[in-house]
């Protein structure tokens, strides 16, 4: 365990610590389309929900697709769902795509059909839940909400706690830590969000973190307490034969090809390349096409010669 007299505590957390993130953040943020002063709330938003699980490369050219596509949330309300669902491509996880939609229709149906600015008539919106909405409220309206993100959480280990990683998941304790951390001066503690979190993603990474160019390396009781190893070992999420790479499967045989018999789905499944050397059993496949319809990724026709499965709408 670290010595906890070399961890600086919540309340001494000087406005040099502030001072010297968020400059690091104005020299060395990246230049990203939604951090742009003229980015629309909806386009926050937009970048919020794709960026959940998804690393910034695979969201950027998404990201630029849709706000063309879709400047606002009407243009994507009215959107047919097998679009939205063909649009999002290979993000991940697209039941996103459907909330995504479904809190566009819900903002497209409120007076003035924009984002709302309240926190909590954010968190009312489909899919959005407590980091997306303290995230929305804080970079696309200043609101200083307390954001707390995986890279964040990871740096206030490691600065404070003297930890090399975080709880495996969100606490109380570090949700109290993050509030404390936060500045008392309204701009300053909204550029401090987005200064930790770019911190954690681009310096204070998981695996290799980059502590010679850290600018609070030496206030950091990680270092002070001899970097220990982690207080748990990090497993990572598995994906070859597993449910989700067979759903994938599943989803690009329909965005790209349209309805497919469904007796065929074992060959084309695996005709396509992306399940590698893996042949799931039909228990599986049932189990995943069970899932797809039940999240309205997927419809079922019986109405033909032969069942078949598309994309809904």
């Amino acid at each position: 365990m670290p010595d906890a007299r070399s961890a600086p505590s919540p309340e001494g957390i000087t406005a040099t610590l502030h001072r010297r993130v968020n400059g690091w953040f104005a020299a060395h943020g990246r230049d990203l389309p939604w951090r742009d002063p003229a980015c629309t709330p909806w386009g926050i938003l937009v970048s919020e929900i794709m960026l959940q699980q998804t690393p910034v490369v695979r969201v950027l050219p998404v990201w630029t697709a849709w706000m063309e596509r879709w400047p606002t949330p009407a243009d994507l309300a009215r959107e047919p769902a097998a679009e939205v669902i063909r649009a999002w491509g290979r993000l991940g996880y697209p039941r996103r795509a459907l909330r995504l939609q479904a809190a566009a229709a819900a903002i497209a149906e409120s007076p003035g059909g924009l984002v709302p600015a309240d926190h909590g008539q954010l968190l009312a919106l489909p899919g959005v839940g407590a980091y997306t909405a303290a995230a929305v409220a804080c970079f696309a309206f200043g609101q200083p909400e307390v954001v707390v993100d995986t890279n964040i959480r990871r740096v206030h280990a490691r600065l404070v706690s003297g930890r090399a990683l975080p709880e495996k998941s969100l606490t109380a304790a570090e949700m109290a830590l993050a509030r404390d951390l936060m500045p008392a001066d309204r701009d300053e503690a909204c550029r401090w969000n987005a200064a930790v979190m770019e911190l954690g993603a681009l310096v204070c990474t998981a695996r290799s973190p980059r502590c010679g160019e850290c600018p609070v390396a030496d206030l950091c009781a990680w270092r002070a307490a001899g970097m220990p190893e982690p207080h748990y070992r990090p497993t990572g999420q598995a994906w070859a034969g597993t449910d989700r790479q067979v759903r994938g499967a599943i989803m690009a045989l329909l965005r790209e090809e349209g309805p497919v018999p469904v007796a065929a789905l074992p060959r084309r499944t695996q005709e396509s390349g992306r399940l590698g050397s893996h042949r799931p059993e039909d228990a599986q496949l049932d189990r995943c096409v069970a899932g797809l319809l039940a999240d309205g990724l997927a419809v079922r026709h019986d109405d033909g010669p032969e069942p078949t499965l598309s994309l809904p709408g």
